[in-house]
């Protein structure tokens, strides 16, 4: 075949589809999100036609002229994509082009329809629409300030031609593949292992079960202090506690061989009682999870099956319900939803020719990884390196450490590098997801517009393991309580273990949880107190005055470094007025809108640490070292920015190099919406003492400078953020049509407007999907039983409204430039605005998620029943 003009003369293997092909013959543009033609992600054409790669054939392209992007022509389209900003991670972004390069004028007059067949999971979309429709091109850069500019992503030529690098674009000497061996059973304890089939197998080289693992207890969730997080987890465990945990690793020359080999592993296990649902494991009698756990794996109660608990009273609960006028009192129940990044986890390990273990990961931590790997695998520091390419989304998925260890420990043993990759099955049911909870929330209020009461009970389902467990739960419970005044607050909560595949961190870490259940009830609170919902919101919520409390009732680490709350509201509310957005035609539809306001602190408590080092080039210009990965989140083109700033030059003179251990003294990762408010305020250190050094010598010439700076994390501001929905709702069906969407943010200092508008979009995207469609099923046993993405089916273009987005004219006190991140809290308001919009349409109560066409329209034809019995 002719691939990029290129004849290669290769025969495929028996059964060979042509994106494995095409990437054996160096072609990593052609990226893998799927391996079931849902995703378009692997779009190559062949003879001038588009098809998804991963299910047509290699045979079948024999004799064919076969174009990647990598062979695309660089042209007007690429320019519109860099100029657009219409990716975020970027892992789509190939796939996606091809598809658009090959549309009629007719098709992208249409590209809902003519873009079913690619999803991105960052965008939102819209970028991606003017892209391809052709838009302007962005506001021409400051000399003087890059701040407050649309300045174009670094990354975005590479990422248009698929030049950018990906965890697994690479393919060292000798690389070895591994497959996972994954339990059947959701509790169990491993009799015997038998690997001496697989050990037969041309090209199998290792075979790791529980007796070559270390028995060291650590926790899969990464954070600047590893006693967040019960250390309940090894690396290859001989008790299983969810269906798929991994139980044996098979290393062997090919993904094929390692899949084989990995079949003919045998596992002899002992089953053990399992349960599944958390109200029945906090129960007398059921099975405990982790009861063999020493008191040093700070497990809040093993007995109990108790990952983590939360309690706290202040004032008084139960005077504040008597002296209201109206109690709302109902229970919420959030569902699992899964991450979605369509890279993804994969990991390579190799030993360097200085005897060091090096791993290129796909994550959102590698200095924590590192210093995790070194206490599991008892190595020093200096002898273990990880490093990241370009990270195809995280959305907290990558705060985690699922493949760094496993593939470390077989390239120590075998001393070749070894490369792991997840399948999309195996992101569904080994991986881990948002927390599914179910939260009891009772409020009570005065006709005044006057909150009295608030108690809310949380029971989180943590599943097999605890990792992330007392972060989210108390996270959930934070914010989502104290952005609104009342004397009398009530806090219970726990996590619980159950034989389900682990919970993780999830973008909203807890609050797009509790902030659906807490703002649902404000708002139906209201109308049973005759008051309008946003007035009353505007009653209760906190004021510019006001000192933030804890969840214990004592003063919070975190100050309101801006206020831009009330004009959010405002905002959106005019947005609303509008009235953009036509009804449908005919007279079925019900129309409501709805708000929901949501309140996120800008980084972890307790501190979260950044360096930065950035030096003149002797060319000129600069480069800039700093620790944070780019997954989507868009830091990397702020610190140009920052940097920029600083210096009195332009972004497009600033390189950066990231996201590696050996190129800075720490960062402890990009999680927690810190990649700007934290590493940012490194690289302003950084950039502002190199312009002093400059300064001090008289100007450019000389011997080059460079500077360094850090940043602690200590001092926090909040982030706001509001959503509204104008919705029609077709009671026949139980159809929910989006009328209108509207987000205004409290960004502070909005550091780049077309890329922060973006992650609202995409933020606003993603929690619709978890909000309409989402659902990752787990069945009585604990199995899985979500296994493709068409099942789960996250928001493909069509699905997704457009989303008018505002900012307030804020600028922070504490984050640098008067920044504050925008890239997580944008999903939390979401679900409870669209839940609102639907009450205020149908005069139903929706209390769990998602809000799929059959749970709409049973609801209604059920009151609808009732009303008529």
């Amino acid at each position: 075949m002719v691939i990029d003009g290129a004849t290669v003369e290769a025969e495929p293997r028996a059964g060979q589809c042509l994106r494995t092909f095409l990437r054996e013959h160096g072609c990593f543009g052609v990226k893998k999100g799927c391996d079931a033609g849902d995703c378009g992600a692997c779009t190559v054409h062949v003879d001038g036609i588009p098809v998804h790669s991963c299910i047509y054939p290699a045979f079948r392209a024999r004799t064919r002229s076969v174009t990647t992007i990598h062979g695309l022509a660089a042209g007007e389209l690429q320019r519109r994509f860099v100029e657009a900003q219409g990716f975020q991670c970027g892992f789509c972004t190939p796939g996606m082009i091809m598809t658009a390069a090959a549309l009629t004028d007719a098709q992208r007059a249409d590209l809902p329809r003519a873009l079913k067949g690619n999803l991105c999971r960052c965008t939102g979309y819209r970028s991606i629409a003017a892209a391809i429709r052709g838009a302007a091109t962005p506001e021409a850069e400051a000399e003087s300030d890059a701040i407050g500019r649309s300045v174009l992503a670094p990354a975005g030529p590479a990422i248009v031609t698929g030049r950018a690098e990906f965890t697994l674009d690479t393919a060292p000497a000798g690389l070895l593949h591994m497959k996972l061996v994954r339990s059947p059973h959701a509790h169990a304890v491993i009799r015997r292992i038998d690997a001496s089939a697989a050990l037969a197998v041309p090209g199998v080289e290792l075979v790791l079960t529980h007796t070559d693992a270390p028995a060291e207890l650590y926790s899969t969730a990464r954070h600047e202090h590893e006693t967040d997080d019960p250390a309940d987890t090894v690396l290859l465990d001989r008790v299983v506690r969810f269906t798929g945990q991994r139980v044996a690793a098979v290393v062997a020359d090919s993904v094929a061989t390692a899949e084989r080999a990995a079949e003919l592993v045998v596992v002899e296990y002992d089953l053990l009682p399992a349960v599944t649902d958390p109200q029945a494991a906090i129960a007398d009698g059921a099975p405990r999870l982790h009861a063999d756990k020493p008191p040093t794996a700070r497990i809040a109660d093993a007995r109990t099956n108790i990952a983590a608990s939360v309690e706290s009273h202040l004032g008084g609960v139960a005077e504040g319900f008597a002296e209201a006028d109206a109690v709302y009192e109902e229970t919420f129940e959030i569902h699992r939803v899964q991450h979605v990044h369509l890279e993804t986890h994969a990991s390579i390990a190799w030993i360097d020719p200085d005897g060091r273990l090096v791993v290129r990961t796909s994550s959102q931590t590698p200095f924590l990884t590192r210093d995790a790997l070194c206490r599991v695998l008892n190595l020093p520091r200096e002898r273990v390196r990880v490093f990241t390419g370009r990270v195809g989304g995280g959305f907290g998925g990558k705060q985690e450490m699922l493949t760094e260890d496993v593939v470390a420990l077989a390239a120590l043993r075998t001393g070749r590098p070894v490369q792991i990759e997840f399948t999309r099955e195996e992101e569904f049911f080994g991986a881990t997801s948002r927390h599914p909870m179910r939260v009891r929330v009772k409020l009570g209020g005065r006709r005044s517009g006057r909150l009295t009461a608030i108690s809310v009970g949380i029971v989180a389902n943590t599943g097999a393991y605890g990792n992330h467990a007392p972060g989210v739960l108390f996270h959930a419970c934070g914010e989502s309580i104290s952005l609104y005044r009342c004397a009398n607050k009530k806090v219970d909560g726990v996590s619980v273990y159950t034989n389900t595949m682990p919970a993780g961190a999830f973008r909203g870490y807890g609050l797009s949880q509790l902030v659906f259940a807490v703002d649902s009830a404000l708002d139906e609170l209201a109308r049973r107190l005759d008051l309008e919902p946003v007035a009353f919101r505007r009653a209760n919520m906190i004021g510019p005055d006001d000192a933030l409390t804890s969840i214990e009732g004592a003063p919070a680490d975190v100050e309101l470094g801006s206020y831009g709350l009330p004009e959010c509201l405002d905002l959106v509310e005019s947005g609303l007025r509008s009235g953009r957005g036509d009804p449908p035609p005919g007279d079925q539809w019900l129309i409501g809108e709805g708000i929901g306001i949501s309140m996120l602190d800008t980084t972890p408590p307790g501190g979260h640490r950044a360096h930065a080092r950035i030096a003149e080039r002797a060319g000129g210009g600069y480069v800039l070292h700093v620790g944070t990965a780019e997954f989507g989140n868009g830091t990397t083109t702020v610190h140009t920015q920052f940097a920029a700033s600083a210096l009195g030059t332009t972004a497009d003179q600033i390189a950066v190099v990231q996201a590696d251990t050996d190129g800075v003294d720490y960062d402890t990762g990009a999680f927690g919406s810190t990649g700007t408010v934290v590493a940012g305020g490194a690289t302003l250190q950084a950039a502002g003492r190199l312009r002093e050094m400059i300064d001090a010598r008289g100007g450019r010439g000389g011997p080059l400078l460079s500077a360094e700076g850090t940043s602690d994390g200590l001092r926090r501001s909040v982030a706001f953020n509001v959503q509204g929905f104008r919705v029609a709702v077709l009671p026949r069906t139980g159809e929910i049509r989006i009328l209108q969407s509207v987000h205004a943010a409290d960004a502070g200092t909005v550091v780049n407007p077309l890329q922060c508008r973006a992650q609202v979009e995409g933020g606003v995207a993603q929690a619709l999907g978890a909000a309409l469609s989402e659902h990752l099923d787990i069945d009585g046993t604990g199995r899985v039983t979500t296994r493709t993405l068409r099942e789960y089916h996250i928001p493909a273009f069509a699905d997704v409204p457009v989303t008018e987005v505002h900012f307030a004219r804020t600028s922070d006190a504490i984050g640098p430039a008067g920044a504050k991140p925008m890239s997580e809290s944008p999903v939390n308001p979401v679900a409870p605005a669209l839940a609102n919009a639907v009450r205020d349409a149908t005069g139903v109560r929706f209390t769990r998620l998602p809000l799929t066409r059959d749970v709409v329209y049973l609801a209604l034809a059920g009151r609808a029943a009732a009303d008529a019995g």
